[in-house]
């Protein structure tokens, strides 16, 4: 009975002990994303940017931890950019694939339902895109890769004074949106606060298609400026409206925009519009142009500010299971936490004492079908 009670034990132990790893060793990741529903184009690059990172880690030897390198198996589950299917997947990862940390998910909604079951399981999580401030808000083992609203609201609201000379702006949302909402109310206070007037602030619910309502009210308004915070599957139909109506006023969105599906349904429309976005495919810096052409030689598609987060995301946490030495949510939650001028794609990222890293930003134009470079705003 004694051998036997020796034996339980060690096999508990070793239960601890490869807890994140697969049957191989292998480094489990847990990836929550949107492959499916409204924004399943995001979902896609999303899944090919951790699906790239895992390759390339791989075939360089895998994670090194002590003397021992680990392969990385990313599990990849769709949470259909609904909340409730997010909590659900964040369970499974935690509870049944027993993962060292997560990655995702993309809308703010759906990693604000995350957030707490990773927070309360103690399993580091960084979102890539989730620019919602709640999203971090008051936890310790939840980061991001990306700004935040309040800055983002900041650069638009000083885009749309001093580049556009808009004196008056106008603002349609999806009010039902975690993201959509808080930028807008980010954007409006600082315009506001820089001399701007909100001449009409407009909302609507998701699944919307007909605009119509809301902008013949701005229209009658005649703002200068048009600020869209809504999603690329959402947009194209909204200027389209907007322009058939006659609207005439400069338009301007957010970081949601950034979709080649964006061009491709708005077409002609989307013409000399404007947003804010992580990093820019014109960019001189090296790690994006490396990033950018391995991507491309892959999918033959130009990477979007998602997939371009997921990758510094994936090597993020790469870079903080070494640094922390051993397979230990908590330790790599330190690691992450502590990161200082890591230099990735879209930036470089260090993190202050919160999950939001101090980065900055950039300003896309839609000029001749294509996503040009306009201009950079830091922090």
């Amino acid at each position: 009975m004694r051998k036997l009670g020796f034996l339980l034990l060690a096999l508990v132990l070793l239960t601890f002990a490869v807890s994140g790893c697969g049957s191989s060793n292998e480094l489990k990741i847990g990836v929550s994303a949107p492959l499916t529903g409204d924004i399943s184009a995001l979902g896609q690059s999303t899944k090919n940017a951790a699906l790239l990172a895992q390759e390339e880690i791989n075939a360089a030897g895998g994670i090194k931890i002590g003397d021992k390198s680990y392969p990385v198996k990313f599990i990849i589950e769709d949470d259909e950019n609904k909340p409730e299917s997010t909590a659900t997947v964040f369970q499974k990862l935690i509870n049944q694939d027993k993962v060292l940390a997560i990655i995702g998910s993309q809308s703010s909604k759906c990693s604000n339902a995350g957030a707490p079951i990773a927070e309360s399981a103690k399993i580091p999580q960084i979102s890539p895109w989730s620019t919602n401030p709640n999203v971090t808000k008051d936890r310790s083992y939840v980061f991001r890769a990306c700004f935040i609203d309040p800055f983002q609201g900041k650069v638009v609201a000083s885009f749309a004074k001093d580049k556009l000379k808009a004196k008056t702006a106008a603002v349609l949302y999806d009010v039902a949106s975690d993201y959509n909402k808080g930028i807008a109310e980010v954007f409006r206070d600082e315009f506001i606060k820089a001399g701007g007037q909100i001449v009409a602030f407009e909302t609507y619910m998701t699944k919307d298609t007909d605009f119509s309502a809301q902008l013949t009210k701005i229209k009658g308004t005649n703002p200068d400026m048009l600020f869209l915070p809504n999603y690329f599957n959402e947009v194209p139909l909204q200027v389209q409206q907007a322009q058939k109506l006659g609207l005439t006023a400069k338009i301007v969105g957010s970081d949601g925009w950034d979709n080649p599906e964006l061009l491709k349904m708005g077409g002609p429309a989307m013409e000399g519009t404007y947003f804010t976005n992580h990093y820019s495919p014109d960019s001189d810096r090296p790690a994006s142009k490396d990033f950018i052409a391995k991507y491309q030689k892959k999918y033959n598609m130009m990477p979007d500010a998602a997939a371009a987060l997921t990758y510094d995301a994936a090597y993020l946490l790469f870079q903080a299971i070494e640094k922390a030495g051993k397979v230990d949510p908590a330790a790599i939650r330190d690691a992450i936490a502590t990161t200082k001028d890591f230099s990735g794609v879209t930036g470089d990222i260090t993190y202050n004492g919160s999950g939001d890293p101090v980065k900055g930003s950039v300003i896309i134009k839609i000029e001749n079908g294509k996503f040009v470079f306009d201009s950079a705003v830091n922090p």
